[in-house]
């Protein structure tokens, strides 16, 4: 069974997971964490670098440890062009909080920037990593964004990008695109029964009704 190793990047979280020596890096983070990243990623072979969407936050490290791996770099195609430009799909919300989240989110986008890189490998549903040596098959999980994506690890573990967050609280993702593809997208987690939850911001949690614990 997969080891998963929960990477803390400030407020986001990446993700190694190791099998029998071969590994891969579930997202990148924000620059200042790359050498964190890095450290842990040189303790095994990592094979792929998978990013579950296009948001700053999640890829600014990418092209860093991508050359420093050498390795190849896969997502949706349906994000590609967001890597680009995180304004190109409008950032909503509900609430207070997620009026917040959006403010931070949005003056990020403006400050800040994603160093230039280009995927090699276009994921979609149904795919498995098996020939990256981890045991685990892809979910699209749109809402957040338009290509955001989960792994489903041994049918014990899921990795959920921000299709869910856990940063105030366990719940639905407080910013998106689309608010009803989300919650499609939740109720598609929470059919997967008995998982271990792991979020793109905050700490795991077991798998419950997503649609009546969010905002």
């Amino acid at each position: 069974m997969a080891e998963i190793k929960r990477i803390r990047c400030g407020s986001v979280n990446s993700y190694l997971i190791e099998e029998h020596g071969r590994a891969i890096l579930v997202d990148t983070g924000r620059n200042g964490s790359e050498e964190k990243i890095l450290a842990q990623c040189q303790k095994t072979k990592v094979e792929l670098i998978v990013l579950t969407h296009g948001h700053l936050d999640h890829v600014q490290n990418t092209a860093y440890l991508k050359k420093a791996l050498g390795v190849p770099v896969a997502l949706h195609k349906e994000d590609v062009n967001l890597i680009k430009d995180n304004f190109i799909e409008p950032l909503r919300y509900r609430g207070f909080l997620g009026m917040v989240v959006a403010e931070v989110s949005a003056k990020s986008f403006e400050t800040d920037r994603i160093p230039e890189f280009t995927p090699e490998i276009f994921l979609k549903e149904g795919d498995w990593l098996k020939d990256y040596g981890i045991n685990a098959r892809i979910m699209e999980l749109p809402g957040h964004t338009r290509g955001s994506i989960g792994l489903d690890l041994d049918e014990k573990n899921v990795i959920v990008g921000d299709a869910l967050m856990n940063m105030f609280y366990p719940g639905l993702s407080m910013v998106y695109w689309d608010r009803g593809e989300m919650v499609k997208s939740a109720d598609k987690i929470s059919a997967l029964g008995a998982r271990k939850v792991y979020f793109g911001h905050g700490g795991p949690v077991e798998n419950r009704a997503w649609n009546r614990a969010g905002i």
